[in-house]
């Protein structure tokens, strides 16, 4: 990024999602994306692994969480969350996986501060495939710490993945 980019981006209306200013802080990192806030959109940057829950520092409203972790950091972006984990296990070769990833994401905007959807590529992670005994991509599961509430493997339509989460999340099991 060209000097001053940074304050570009300030311009712009990026911020934080703890409600700070980019610039103050130097280059974004490699681990956080940058998400729209629905209510005002201002766009902010949401860090894969933080306490709480991300929102919009112009309107305080919840963001969508979505972010990536291997073998070396799931467990600050996954067992170290407040929130609930909708843990996405996926190849770039499957094409069931890429079929249900909109809907994950779409899914991870509707539910924002619900539910933090992080994305593992199974090539890269061979560790976490064996410590999750992955047998079949996609596989999908709820985690809440060290615990996997729920877990279902395959594609399904955003209306059944929808219910699933609802069910989960509904039940009272999970740490808020």
């Amino acid at each position: 990024m060209k000097s001053g980019g940074f304050n570009r981006l300030a311009r712009e209306g990026y911020h934080l999602g703890d409600g700070t200013h980019p610039a103050r802080f130097g280059p974004m990192s490699p681990g956080s994306t940058v998400a729209q806030c629905a209510n005002c959109g201002t766009k902010n940057r949401v860090p894969w692994s933080t306490t709480g829950s991300p929102r919009c520092a112009n309107c305080k409203s919840p963001l969508p969480w979505i972010a990536e972790a291997g073998d070396d950091t799931f467990a600050d972006v996954v067992t170290a969350s407040a929130t609930p984990v909708l843990v996405d296990i996926w190849a770039p070769w499957c094409g069931p996986c890429r079929m249900v990833s909109p809907a994950l994401e779409h899914l991870a905007h509707e539910l924002a501060g619900r539910v933090k959807l992080v994305k593992v590529n199974a090539d890269e992670s061979p560790a976490l495939s064996g410590r999750f005994g992955v047998q079949a991509i996609p596989t999908l599961m709820l985690i809440s710490g060290d615990t996997v509430l729920s877990r279902r493997t395959g594609a399904a339509p955003e209306a059944q993945l929808r219910t699933w989460l609802e069910e989960v999340l509904g039940s009272g099991t999970t740490k808020g």
